[in-house]
């Protein structure tokens, strides 16, 4: 098994260019299936989800071609199959957006219940309700079998949660169905609108992009697209907490400004400085990380929500800065009762942090951080402990690496690139196979 080996001490400075948004790119991956036409996709991040969607498209019979570095085509021409591999499902989370575009254009679906992270649990309800007010069948078991024999109809329908998976498969669903549907209650995070746009160069009206109300003139028939997705902010985020935090100068090209407003405000509640240079965020160096108590000397929060609140996959990040910020802070995690539960590894390198309850969480820094031996147990909170690691005194191992790079694209080298000392060791588990056997070959990158 793989395993990280990092000496701390070092900051990280330089210039990095942010890879495509991962929860973008898995959604549009399965919005290929939509038509019979190629669909092309542009600055799609070389990582283990994308790479085991791709493995589900191929199981269902499309053909998938890289044809650069970051740059795939996806030609669903002839399905075969409409029943999703179990096995592979059970890797990613997204398997289950295959199950808009198969009921939407094949008239039914077999879905076996989704892999991923295990931060909490994790409702398919919203998902089902969506295809059940589209007119389609649901039958639940060990499987949950799909079906519309006549075709969906379009609808004007309110899901009891903003879930973005759910907005997404609905969103398919609906591009595909021909009148319009109205979504209330929508998620409106960057990757629903990247996937929103994508739809609009296949073919479809979509009204409300980046609002929680969602109107879909669908189509009989959508036609292939050539898409670039957006920079994925989760990843900007990272990038600035890990500058802050070993005290280095980074500058981030490339970015959407408006996607980071949440986190400026977040951050800068931790003391970290961070400043636009057009469309590029700079973080300056040596900052001296303070947390910024709430009026009246309040002890100061940071708490996530649905988009434009604070991102959820940023909560375990900012909780690894709070451990370097001089004060206290209270993180609050309302979305996922499991995703502080890394926290405890924090604590053997020597953070001072008390959890509340499963969603809770009082950090009181700045702590002096030593190398410690750990297991990363997804991908967010993963991060989390290489930024600890990163700023640490002495050397530190993570294993169970699998999981970071699920969800960052060969993040040792281009940290090494900022000046960390990282290292990866030990036998590599399977290697992402898809496209290094056609197109582009991952040893290139």
């Amino acid at each position: 098994m793989e395993k990280f080996v990092i000496e701390g001490g070092v900051p990280l400075s330089g210039t990095v260019r942010p890879a495509g948004n991962k929860n973008a790119a898995l959604p549009a991956l399965a919005a290929a299936l939509l038509t019979e036409e190629p669909v092309t996709l542009r600055n799609v991040p070389r990582i283990r989800d994308v790479d085991a969607m791709v493995r589900l498209l191929e199981q269902l019979g499309a053909s998938v071609e890289w044809i650069g570095a970051n740059e795939v085509t996806v030609h669903a021409r002839e399905i075969r199959e409409t029943r999703v591999d179990p096995e592979l499902a059970r890797e990613i989370r997204a398997s289950f957006l295959l199950a808009g575009p198969l009921l939407a254009r094949y008239g039914r679906a077999v879905m076996p219940p989704p892999g991923g992270d295990v931060i909490g649990r994790r409702r398919l309800d919203p998902h089902l309700d969506a295809f059940r007010a589209l007119g389609a069948r649901v039958a639940s078991g060990r499987f949950y079998e799909l079906a519309a024999e006549g075709g969906l109809r379009p609808c004007d329908f309110f899901m009891d949660e903003p879930s973005v998976m759910a907005t997404e498969n609905a969103l398919m669903a609906a591009a595909l169905t021909p009148g319009t549907t109205v979504i209330h209650n929508a998620a409106a995070e960057p990757h629903v609108q990247d996937l929103a746009r994508l739809l609009i160069q296949m073919g479809a009206r979509v009204e409300g992009i980046g609002s929680n109300r969602l109107i879909v003139e669908g189509c009989r028939e959508l036609g292939g697209a050539d898409y670039t997705i957006g920079p994925d902010h989760i990843e900007i985020g990272s990038f600035i907490a890990l500058a802050a935090c070993t005290g280095g100068e980074l500058r981030i090209k490339d970015t959407v400004p408006e996607d980071l407003r949440m986190v400026r405000i977040a951050f800068e509640r931790l003391g970290c400085r961070i400043e636009f240079d057009g469309r590029d965020v700079v973080v300056p160096p040596n900052q001296r990380l303070r947390v910024k108590d709430d009026d009246g000397n309040a002890i100061a929060k940071i708490e996530d929500g649905p988009w434009p609140a604070f991102p959820a996959d940023l909560t375990s990040i900012a909780l690894a800065m709070a451990t370097q910020a001089d004060g206290l802070i209270l993180i609050h995690e309302k979305m996922f009762e499991n995703r502080l539960f890394f926290v405890d590894k924090l604590v053997s390198m020597g953070a001072r942090v008390i959890v509340c309850d499963p969603h809770r969480a009082v950090v009181s820094g700045p702590s002096k951080l030593h190398g410690e031996r750990l297991e990363s147990p997804d991908i967010r909170a993963g991060m989390a402990l290489l930024i600890a690691a990163l700023c640490a005194d002495g050397t530190s191992e993570i294993g169970n690496i699998r999981q970071i790079d699920r969800g960052y694209e060969r993040i040792d080298e281009r940290l090494r690139s900022l000046g960390a000392r990282i290292e990866r060791v030990g036998r590599p588990e399977e290697p992402l196979t898809t496209g290094a056997r056609r197109g582009a070959d991952l040893t290139s990158l």
